[in-house]
């Protein structure tokens, strides 16, 4: 929606504002991959040679959520980071499982021919990644798992999903970021309008929607509290994750609660987990300069 210069502009600010350094101001590739009858996009930061890492964006999110972490660590690492089913500009579809979700990641790190990886899931992302590592930590040197669980608070989760359904479309662009900086003011508004051009795509009728696929929310709050308890249904995935693995919580979250992620990481046979401050449910965006800090002594710690 907006040209290279931009983009860059933009990648620009958001370094500076988030006060996080990086060595140059790239953009990623834009790539599509063919899993099962899916066409699933991804953006690759470069550095092929570098070991990888697979990042993993929340519900009604994209992959670009992962911008300047990404810029912050492409120096070492192989970035890359995918818009998963019914998101971004990737396909939609019919079934929006943890398990078609796995099959999708299987299919991602095995196409890319990816041997070893750290996973980055954020939110539904965590989640999806707890349930792939649950089945198979073959491919993963490592799991960080953001601001996620089995066990959630459900007034948090409520508060974002009825701020999804409540915002299905605007007249504007810039009725979009009023509503978003309502929900969550730790933003900057001239980053959040150009983050949002990649979350938003308009209409015949003039009018501005998300991208991502509006039957993934169906039925309303009324399932909520049927969504959290599949959620608990996930301890079984989490007890069988043998790798090392990182439970990351926002400081400030209304989501995930220092209780919740204390109990994620002494369930897992090798978990641990950490507070970053002054970051909401969306770590990455609220604080990704913490968030870069951390996984970088993460990494160190494992030797990846």
């Amino acid at each position: 929606m907006f040209d290279p210069a931009e983009q860059l502009e933009h990648l620009q600010m958001a370094v500076q504002v988030a006060g996080v350094e990086v060595s140059e101001i790239v953009l990623p590739e834009d790539r599509d991959i063919k899993v099962g009858a899916l066409r699933l996009h991804y953006l690759d930061w470069g550095n092929p040679d570098r070991p990888p890492l697979v990042f993993l964006h929340g519900g009604a999110l994209t992959a670009h959520t992962w911008d300047v972490v990404c810029l912050a660590l492409r120096d070492q690492y192989h970035c890359l980071a995918l818009d998963q089913r019914g998101h971004g500009d990737s396909d939609w579809a019919d079934d929006y499982s943890h398990e078609r979700h796995c099959e999708d990641i299987t299919g991602f790190i095995e196409q890319l021919g990816i041997d070893r990886t750290v996973m980055i899931g954020q939110s539904m992302g965590g989640l999806n990644s707890i349930v792939y590592a649950g089945g198979s930590t073959r491919r993963l040197a490592a799991l960080v798992i953001v601001d996620v669980g089995p066990e959630l608070n459900l007034g948090g989760t409520r508060r974002i999903g009825d701020f999804i359904r409540d915002t299905p479309e605007a007249e504007s662009i810039d009725a979009f970021i009023e509503k978003a900086m309502a929900f969550n003011p730790r933003r900057d508004p001239l980053l959040l309008r150009r983050s949002l051009l990649h979350n938003l795509r308009q209409q015949p009728n003039g009018k501005w929607t998300w991208k991502w696929d509006p039957n993934r929310m169906r039925d309303g709050a009324s399932r909520i509290e049927d969504h959290i308890e599949a959620m608990r249904r996930l301890w079984t995935h989490v007890e069988r994750i043998d790798c090392p693995v990182l439970v990351m919580r926002g400081g400030k979250s209304d989501v995930f609660s220092d209780a919740n992620a204390q109990k994620l990481a002494a369930t897992l046979p090798q978990g641990r987990w950490v507070r970053i401050d002054d970051a909401g449910h969306t770590v990455q965006g609220d604080n990704p300069r913490d968030m870069v800090r951390v996984l970088r002594e993460f990494f160190r710690e494992i030797q990846y």
